[in-house]
């Protein structure tokens, strides 16, 4: 559950948002980075000096954000925007690592558990204010409250009282952090945990203005009453229609902002979005997948890794996917080497497993390598497997299955393609449901939909954050899927202070997700972007959030 960007250039093409360790599509995914998935556009830019001398950069967000409040916008159509108009006490660095942001330094305790953050005195809200300590405790106190539901919330479950305050068994005193005084923020976690500074950077641990929030609690939803911290400001907002932002002169490293303002538009087709850089209305856009042979290997085209992962969730509340064999024949019936290859195109990996690429264990292996693959393509397998099943079940035939996916080019694309592979591999006829996104993502968390796609984009830098989101009643889970054995793995995943034991979990918690199969992987990301001649600058994090504090327009 529970992290950049300019990902949604690529994988925005695919899916929608959610995610978190569990967004969906979790946390993930620009669609349902609840945790995260994404929607279906991609963050293209376009740098207009006219004859105002501006450098104005253009880029494409997809759709509208879900929200500038960073306690709801958890998704990916909401952190990219949320991360350039505002910034946490640690901020993801040129070098992907969490570095400083608001807070200028740090100390930990001898235990671990205590982080006491020391902000800088030139930090400022975007109304010249002064960023306060106070203005972090409020804004985590306000995401764990369970009166503000917010998606984000178990990403704070490392601090001591966090989770009984959230649950409805604590209280807000008993969550463990403290404006010591204007400048101190002291934050007690409930175990050691190794990564929290990478944890701070996911926007859902941006500071609240608490005086304005205190005063409109509706700050976050017009340009006129927004308030940020970051390299810029809200300038104006035509809601579903776009965005602007411009420098923030009180941002306390203003002085390496070099873009004189930001143009977010919000098409959510990949070709329409491709047409608008041919003519110079973005500056970046990702590559529709019909003109990938043609265009990946251009001069212009930026390719780099993506945190996240596509896959499909069983609901296990609904006929047939209660039966485990089932669900696995759906799964090894699918050929993940013709999606990626034929299908989504732009030089994506087909997934064999949940975790993607790129996690160094403490022994030096990738994660990937090392757990191996856990699902591949076998289709005699896959007949045995539903034979067996529906031998289980007393089925004479399946009950009607129906495919769900968010709208997007992409993602029908895929179901059609998985439709197909039913059809040929398992004789299933598979109905196909397309749904908007907002929609989509309701029914999903509402358990109402039998067999739905899902994406998943990385909050934080460690395996466990997608591992975490199929725990029992996670935000994230979102298949009805409860097993006290999983759930003992992710705890042990999560607070074991020996790594390499702590690593072990991890992958023990992967084999027995892949064995119940409640999802199902298809393919990573990646970040494949078309660039503008002259842009420069962006940081596009592996596992994070787009940045364009350091951005330019030659």
């Amino acid at each position: 559950m529970k992290r950049l960007l300019f990902f949604m250039a690529a994988v925005l093409s695919i899916f929608v948002l959610v995610a978190c360790t569990a967004n969906e599509d979790a946390g993930k995914d620009p669609d349902e980075k609840d945790k995260v998935e994404e929607p279906a556009g991609d963050d293209g830019e376009s740098t207009d000096e006219g004859t105002s001398g501006e450098k104005v950069l253009k880029l494409n967000n997809a759709t509208e954000p879900t929200s500038l409040d960073p306690s709801i916008g958890f998704d990916a159509v909401s952190w990219d925007p949320l991360n350039n108009l505002m910034e946490g006490l640690t901020r993801l660095d040129e070098n992907h690592q969490a570095g400083p942001g608001v807070a200028e330094d740090w100390d930990i305790s001898e235990d671990g558990k205590t982080y006491t953050f020391h902000l800088r005195e030139n930090a400022k809200w975007s109304n010249g204010d002064p960023v306060v300590a106070e203005d972090f405790e409020f804004a985590w106190k306000y995401m764990l409250n369970p009166e503000t539901a917010s998606a984000a919330a178990f990403l704070g479950y490392f601090i001591e009282g966090a989770e009984a305050y959230n649950s409805g068994e604590g209280s807000a005193d008993d969550v463990k952090v403290t404006a010591v005084d204007e400048k101190t923020l002291e934050v007690v976690l409930a175990q050691p945990t190794g990564f929290f500074l990478d944890v701070l950077t996911n926007p859902a641990f941006f500071p609240i203005h608490h005086k304005i929030a205190e005063e409109n609690p509706n700050w976050h939803a017009e340009a006129e009453t927004f308030v940020g911290n970051g390299p810029f400001k809200l300038e104006s907002w035509e809601h579903n229609v776009e965005m602007v932002f411009s420098k923030n002169e009180h941002y306390w490293d203003a002085g390496v902002v070099k873009l004189d303002k930001v143009h977010f538009a919000m098409v959510n087709d990949t070709n329409t979005q491709y047409q608008m850089f041919e003519s110079g209305d973005l500056d970046t856009a990702s590559i529709p997948p019909e003109l990938s042979d043609e265009l990946i290997e251009d001069d212009n085209v930026f390719i780099g890794p993506y945190g996240g992962l596509e896959f499909y969730r069983f609901n296990t509340t609904i006929e047939p996917f209660q039966n485990k064999k089932i669900r696995q024949a759906f799964a090894y019936a699918v050929n993940r080497e013709d999606i990626a290859t034929y299908v989504v195109k732009n030089g994506v990996e087909p997934a064999y497993g949940f975790i993607n690429p790129g996690y160094t264990s403490p022994t030096g292996s990738d994660f990937r390598d090392a757990n191996g693959d856990l699902v591949t393509f076998d289709p005699e397998k896959a007949k045995q497997l539903l034979e067996e099943g529906m031998a289980e079940e007393g089925y004479d035939e399946l009950p009607p299955i129906t495919l769900t996916y968010n709208t997007s080019d992409t993602n029908k694309a895929v179901a059609e393609a998985l439709q197909s592979m039913y059809q040929e591999n398992l004789g299933i006829e598979v109905k196909l449901e397309n749904q908007e996104w907002n929609v989509f993502s309701d029914a999903q968390k509402a358990l109402e939909l039998q067999f739905s796609r899902s994406s998943f984009i990385n909050d934080y830098n460690d395996p466990v954050n997608f591992l975490e989101s199929f725990i029992t009643d996670s935000y994230m889970n979102r298949t009805g899927f409860s097993n006290p054995e999983y759930d003992e793995l992710i705890t042990k995943g999560k607070t074991e202070t020996d790594e390499e034991k702590r690593w072990e979990y991890l992958y023990e918690a992967e084999k027995l997700l892949a064995e119940e199969m409640v999802a199902m992987p298809i393919r990573y990301y990646n970040t494949v972007v078309l660039e503008a001649e002259g842009v420069e600058g962006i940081l596009r994090h592996p596992v994070g959030y787009f940045d364009l504090k350091f951005a330019d327009k030659k």
